[in-house]
């Protein structure tokens, strides 16, 4: 699959949220979430901050190969997380070589469905923004 020049989060049902670092995403169509290694943490929120997939490759030159970060972001698509878009890729941020060299584990994402049943049937997910939890993340 060729990349795109730049990807988007792929519908409104994926949210997500950075704790210490650390990417947490959720697909509240499917009530799967997802976890990724540090490294993938960094990419995840470089690619759905908007940055493109060129800038990010050359920022991650000498850190990460760059096919591991197609394949990476293949996984992304497949997963429905990520969908291209034709937004005007943005460059990537002066510190992401530096917080992928700091990154000790290579790109992964792992998926869990163990609470899916409880995440689809909830009654929480049936509230109207701005008055209740989910707050989806506009990226523009």
């Amino acid at each position: 699959m060729p990349l795109s020049d730049v990807y988007a989060v792929a519908s409104r049902d994926i949210v997500f949220e950075s704790f210490d670092g650390e990417a947490v995403v959720l697909d509240l169509s499917n009530g799967k979430y997802f976890g990724f290694s540090d490294s993938g943490s960094k990419v995840w929120q470089a690619l759905s901050s908007g940055v493109g997939t060129e800038a990010l490759i050359r920022s991650a030159a000498g850190r990460i190969d760059a096919a591991a970060i197609e394949a990476f972001i293949t996984q992304l698509v497949e997963f429905g997380l990520l969908a291209p878009s034709s937004a005007t890729p943005l460059p990537s941020s002066d510190d992401l070589p530096a917080a992928l060299a700091a990154a000790s584990e290579p790109l992964h994402v792992s998926v869990h469905d163990d609470l899916a049943d409880l995440i689809i049937v909830d009654p929480i997910h049936e509230v109207e923004e701005p008055l209740g939890w989910p707050a989806v993340k506009q990226v523009s």
